[in-house]
């Protein structure tokens, strides 16, 4: 083969090659979009009039929320307002020039508040120990109070699907509470609705998205590298079972909409100490007992296939 003919042939992959990623890409922003949406519908996020605060930290995960509603605002049948906020924590090497040019290149209006809660930080923990607490309750204390002065309505944060499940077995690891990351919620002060539109979104999804629009990614180098954090163990062994078991987090997260109260242990939420026989059949009274057909293999598709037991 000469390489007149061959480079015909380079040049029809090329182009192949070409229109599959675009393909590819195309479908990932249908399915943000309408993720982000879905989300935003099912729990009442953002309704009209509403300002919401977009709380950008220059990571793929706030990149991409105020990117995705950006383009819902155009299209939505309510007007709402956004502005992006960023907390400057004077980290050593911040690059504080990053944020303000792009949101200007994107027409957003914005807000960088500046609080040195890095050398509290470094000051009051003790080398060696973790951070993420102390930091995230100083900056969801400044958050809210920022909120107040700009007169917005809602706080969006970039929290995604994986957040949430890891969230869940952090707290059942290491507070003994069946407590996930809510999608929307009062904040700690009770002034203001915090929501999380990227609630169904996956995070492979996100880093795809961030690679596609080139966002220009600022790491934090107060925590996001402590590999010593519980949140970053619990989040690793969650990633080894779905590369093992394809479809086990996602329905991890659709359970934690499918509670039973009836069948879990919290006085609070059942009355079992009420409970009589009435001699009239109740649904799902004893399924408990039975075969329990989600208990089987999770499925690619996120539905569990049933695993018969043999009888010996």
């Amino acid at each position: 083969m000469t390489i007149e003919t061959l480079s015909p042939a380079l040049d029809a992959e090329a182009l192949a090659a070409q229109k599959k990623a675009e393909h590819e890409i195309n479908k990932l922003s249908k399915r943000l979009h309408r993720q982000v949406g879905q989300a935003i519908s099912d729990f009442n996020m953002i309704e009209d009039g509403d300002k919401v605060m977009v709380c950008l930290s220059g990571g793929k995960d706030s990149y991409t929320m105020l990117d995705i509603l950006l383009n819902l605002q155009q299209r939505a049948p309510i007007r709402f307002e956004l502005v992006a906020v960023n907390l400057d924590q004077k980290q050593p090497g911040f690059p504080e020039d990053v944020l303000p040019n792009y949101l200007k290149s994107r027409g957003v209006p914005f807000h960088i508040e500046e609080q040195d809660t890095y050398s509290v930080v470094k000051r009051v923990v003790p080398e060696g120990k973790t951070t993420c607490g102390l930091c995230s309750r100083l900056r969801r204390g400044i958050l809210y109070r920022v909120a107040q002065e700009l007169g917005c309505s809602k706080i969006a944060l970039g929290h995604h699907r994986d957040d949430i499940v890891t969230t869940l077995f952090l707290n059942m690891f290491f507070g003994s509470r069946m407590k996930g990351m809510p999608p929307k919620l009062v904040s700690d002060d009770g002034k203001n609705v915090v929501i999380r539109p990227l609630a169904y979104v996956r995070e492979p999804d996100l880093v795809r998205w961030a690679e596609h629009r080139e966002f220009p990614i600022i790491p934090c180098n107060l925590c996001g590298s402590q590999e010593n954090l519980q949140r970053v163990q619990v989040k690793a062994m969650l990633n080894d079972w779905d590369r093992r078991f394809p479809g086990r987090i996602e329905n991890m997260f659709t359970a934690m909409g499918n509670i039973v109260p009836s069948h879990m242990m919290d006085k609070k939420l059942f009355p079992f100490e009420t409970i009589r026989a009435t001699g009239a059949p109740v649904a799902d009274g004893d399924i408990a007992f039975d075969e329990d057909e989600a208990c089987g293999t999770p499925s690619a598709n996120g539905a569990g296939s049933v695993i018969r037991l043999q009888q010996d």
